[in-house]
């Protein structure tokens, strides 16, 4: 199994990675919602590296369109809210399906709340299998339980996978020391721990998947999903990004 990358500009090779993205950087530059575009574009960067052999897994969050806490915080019961946020996380992962699958893409959507006529039920060996064959598995539907995030779900579905990374698509280059969008002296770090997250409250994940990733020795790569040809350069060497891990 090979390691993570570094900023060495050393090229590393991964067989099989998680992908995971909010539901916001579908929405582009609106404030709500999918922007066919921006999917479109990402469509093309998970194609870029899927060309260099690399299964993939993807979650993508649902914040684009319902996010449960929000709708609990504004009186919604939480559960009912969250399982609200769940069906919106399908409704993303359906609209990358059909994007990839428009440029030659073989992608299938594994939901972890049975829908049959929209897409499969999650099945760790049939998921596998799929993987196995190229096809590009985009979990949805988070857990399928209320109160954990598709940060959450993606590490577990990547500790199921087998996965030897999870790739953090974010708005930023990485994990900084406070927000660079507010603070011109923001310092992005290079490498940083799994505890060090935790304890700095850095941000990366929420810390359910953070010590789910630690526990299991999952590296977590923070990159920016809107420089162009961002995801396919860190296998290559290239770019700039924060390693978490232990």
């Amino acid at each position: 199994m090979s390691k993570t990358a570094t900023d060495t500009g050393a090229a590393v090779t991964y067989s099989r990675v998680m992908l995971k993205i909010s539901g916001e950087a579908l929405m582009g530059d609106q404030g709500f919602g999918l922007h066919p575009p921006t999917v479109a574009r990402i469509a093309q960067e998970v194609k870029s590296v899927r060309d260099l052999g690399v299964e993939i897994c993807m979650v993508i969050g649902g914040g684009n369109i319902f996010r449960g806490l929000q709708g609990s915080a504004q009186g919604m019961e939480r559960t009912t809210a969250d399982y609200m946020g769940m069906l919106a996380t399908v409704m993303n992962a359906l609209a990358m399906q059909s994007a990839l699958e428009e440029i030659g893409v073989f992608t299938r959507v594994i939901s972890a709340i049975p829908m049959d006529q929209v897409c499969e039920p999650y099945i760790r060996r049939r998921a596998v299998r799929h993987l196995e064959k190229k096809r590009v598995c985009i979990f949805a539907a988070g857990t399928g339980n209320p109160y954990f995030t598709t940060d959450t779900a993606a590490t577990l579905r990547a500790s199921e996978m087998a996965c030897q990374a999870i790739f953090k698509g974010t708005k930023v280059d990485g994990v900084y020391d406070k927000d660079p969008k507010k603070h011109a002296d923001a310092k992005r770090y290079t490498n940083v721990t799994y505890d060090e997250v935790l304890e700095k409250h850095l941000g990366v994940m929420d810390a359910t998947a953070i010590a789910l990733a630690r526990d299991n020795d999952l590296p977590i790569i923070v990159f920016s999903l809107d420089e162009p040809g961002g995801f396919r350069g860190i296998l290559a060497g290239e770019g700039t990004y924060t390693r978490v891990q232990g």
